[in-house]
């Protein structure tokens, strides 16, 4: 099912670009170019809203403010020309899980909005086989109460295998995935360090690999045996 989208954007140029860049990431897009068009369309529910500040008859702050009373939890990103301190603190203080300023990047944007779905979608802590319990609320991987230390390229790999737990994800979809905010990427041969590195971490002796080779397909991170919320 596809990720449904609101951006509220009222440049035509950049809004069209947007929209058609993000459906051929699998988005539903749905476009409004004024805080009342925006403000209407809530109520039919998004699992992201993409929100410029400054519209014809109003602002995204305000967007987000009503959004926020239909659904506390809704995850929004502000994305701006204004890039001054006072507006990313409004903005971040309203809720919102970030904020990119105009010019950007479309790689960036595009990695940026997977990372706050990513986020989101995650229960707040999740049991692996072998015992190894995955905090993340305190970013923390422990085993049998011991913490694993892990770098911070290893705990972004791990995320993304949680997102998509039993599937198999192929070598390109991890290397996009691990596409940094600041336009940097991990190439082929770190990443098969970076999953080396990660196995050795988290596996148990004498039990099977929590990341399993598909060959010929890509990596498959055993499921979660307990999504765990409260668990000591």
């Amino acid at each position: 099912m596809p990720i449904r989208l609101l951006l509220v954007e009222d440049d035509d140029a950049i809004a069209r670009g947007l929209c058609y860049a993000l459906e051929q990431e699998g988005y539903a897009v749905r476009r409004a170019a004024t805080q009342a068009a925006a403000c209407a369309a809530l109520p039919e529910g998004f699992d992201l809203l993409l929100l410029d500040i400054t519209l014809p008859d109003g602002s995204g702050f305000e967007v987000l403010r009503r959004a926020r009373r239909l659904d506390p939890d809704q995850p929004a990103v502000f994305l701006t020309a204004r890039d001054d301190d006072g507006n990313t603190v409004l903005g971040l203080d309203l809720g919102a899980d970030d904020y990119i300023a105009k010019p950007f990047r479309l790689r960036e944007l595009q990695s940026r909005l997977r990372a706050v779905l990513r986020r989101r979608r995650a229960p707040p802590a999740c049991l692996l086989p072998g015992g190894v319990r995955v905090d993340l609320q305190k970013a923390e991987v422990t085993r049998g109460g011991e913490p694993l230390a892990l770098t911070a390229l290893e705990y972004k790999l791990l995320l993304v295998f949680l997102a998509h737990p039993g599937q198999t994800l192929s070598r390109a979809q991890l290397l996009d995935a691990l596409w940094d905010e600041s336009g940097n990427f991990v190439n082929d041969n770190t990443l098969t360090v970076y999953i080396k590195r990660l196995r050795a971490k988290l596996n148990t002796p004498g039990a099977p690999a929590l990341i399993a080779t598909v060959r010929g397909l890509g990596y498959r991170l055993q499921a979660p045996e307990v999504p765990h919320a409260s668990q000591p």
